[in-house]
């Protein structure tokens, strides 16, 4: 099944290292980062757990939950955990779904449906799909989806930055220009004409073509 933006995101359940979860009920009214990894300890991937797990707080903030996904049993991400904690200087809080027999890498696209076997004698390299970062909306349908190749680190201050982005322009009828940051211009919503823009932004905006109307970021 291919997924695209606005796509809900399928529910599924799974254990993971804070016990069974029904995906979307775990989700609950709030936003979620789902980000997979294609095999237990692998440097890069530990990496990311660690800093993951530093800046969840950050995460919480904007009500927004992180979950992480690997293609391994559950009780290979404890002892992975341990790893984490101790090379990176931080134990990721957050669950690790366990995922030996390759059903949610399938129900989210990041392996072919018909791939045969578990996670049991597979390596990173034959996971290599297993890279993607999903953003979900209180909707329970995808926002963001990125996908990494294994040599490259994600860049998790970005997910924070574009997750920004998101809830802003969902409250707000905007738009977020290239390399926007929170408290920086926005720009109206093509969809909103200037009459209606008048009305929601009496101030005015600067507007350098009749179609780049830049504003002050709504609060």
């Amino acid at each position: 099944m291919s997924l695209r933006i606005n796509d809900t995101a399928p529910d599924f359940t799974a254990e993971t290292t804070q016990g069974t979860i029904r995906f979307h009920q775990w989700i609950g009214d709030g936003w979620a980062v789902l980000f997979s990894h294609p095999k237990d300890f692998t440097p890069v991937c530990t990496t990311e757990l660690g800093y993951m797990a530093k800046i969840e707080p950050e995460f919480a903030k904007r009500n927004c939950k992180i979950i992480g996904l690997s293609v391994d049993p559950v009780g290979d991400h404890d002892r992975w955990a341990q790893d984490i904690e101790q090379t990176q200087g931080a134990r990721p809080k957050y669950p690790m779904i366990g995922d030996p027999k390759l059903e949610v890498a399938k129900l989210y696209n990041m392996l072919p449906a018909d791939e045969p076997g578990t996670s049991e004698g597979r390596t990173a390299a034959t996971n290599q799909t297993v890279r993607t970062v999903f953003v979900i909306g209180p909707d329970k349908k995808i926002k963001l989806m990125m996908t990494y190749p294994m040599t490259t680190g994600r860049n998790f201050d970005e997910i924070l930055r574009a997750l920004d982005s998101m809830q802003l322009t969902a409250k707000h009828k905007v738009a977020t220009p290239v390399n926007w940051k929170h408290g920086e211009d926005v720009i109206i919503a093509g969809s909103v004409s200037d009459d209606d823009a008048k009305k929601l932004f009496p101030d005015g905006w600067k507007a350098p073509r009749p179609y780049l109307r830049i504003v002050k970021q709504p609060s």
